[in-house]
């Protein structure tokens, strides 16, 4: 099995970016998946939503998810869950209209951090999106305009935690799924595994990686 594919987005301004398109069209074209590391966002940046999401869940959504256990009775399951997907939530909606005002609970600086945090995500999808194009021989900025529709791209960050199952071996963290949406960033967690993808009839792990973004292709 080929390993999964790292790209390291620096090499795209020297002598290796021709090896580099060449490692973004077979992820592309195998995959559907690959992992970005050196993509421009700070490390330091990174830290900081990192950070500030675990503090809202801590402060806003543990004891809510914590009831939610307790009501549907799963810490004492015996057989297999396989309705449920094991997270904890919520959506922000940047575009075409946000809703980034309208959640609860969000203190100003972590509304301020997220607002930050989407525009450079929107940025190196951006540039992710001209990178495809060159590969496929289009006009730069053609895929870009292709998801803007006529009321402008649907954007939004969905925010997850994945706290500690008491039944792992009855109980999936996220059922098997296909996302939604034509190209998705993911910034996870980088030191417990739990993402895979299928490939080839076979569970594939995403290696965690720190400060990395993971893209899955529409």
């Amino acid at each position: 099995m080929a390993s999964f594919p790292v790209i390291n987005m620096e090499k795209l301004n020297g002598e290796e970016r021709a090896a580099t398109m060449k490692m973004i069209k077979d992820a592309c074209e195998n995959w559907g998946f690959l992992e970005l590391v050196n993509h421009g966002i700070s490390p330091e940046f990174m830290n900081t939503v990192e950070r500030l999401t675990k503090e809202h869940y801590k402060k806003s959504m543990e004891q809510r998810f914590k009831e939610m256990v307790a009501k549907k009775g799963l810490e004492s399951v015996q057989s297999e869950i396989k309705d449920l997907d094991w997270e904890s939530t919520f959506f922000l909606r940047h575009r075409p209209v946000s809703n980034i005002s309208e959640i609860p609970d969000l203190d100003d600086e972590y509304r301020k951090v997220m607002k930050e945090f989407a525009a450079k995500i929107e940025k190196l999808a951006e540039e992710l999106l001209d990178l495809l194009c060159e590969n496929l021989g289009l006009e730069k900025g053609y895929l870009k305009k292709v998801f803007y529709g006529s009321q402008g791209p649907t954007f939004g960050t969905k925010v997850s935690n994945y706290p500690p199952c008491p039944k792992p071996d009855l109980i999936k963290g996220l059922r098997a799924h296909t996302d939604a949406g034509g190209i998705i960033l993911l910034f996870q967690d980088d030191k417990v595994s739990g993402l895979q993808l299928l490939k080839d009839g076979e569970w594939i792990d995403v290696p965690p990686m720190r400060h990395s973004i993971v893209v899955n292709l529409g």
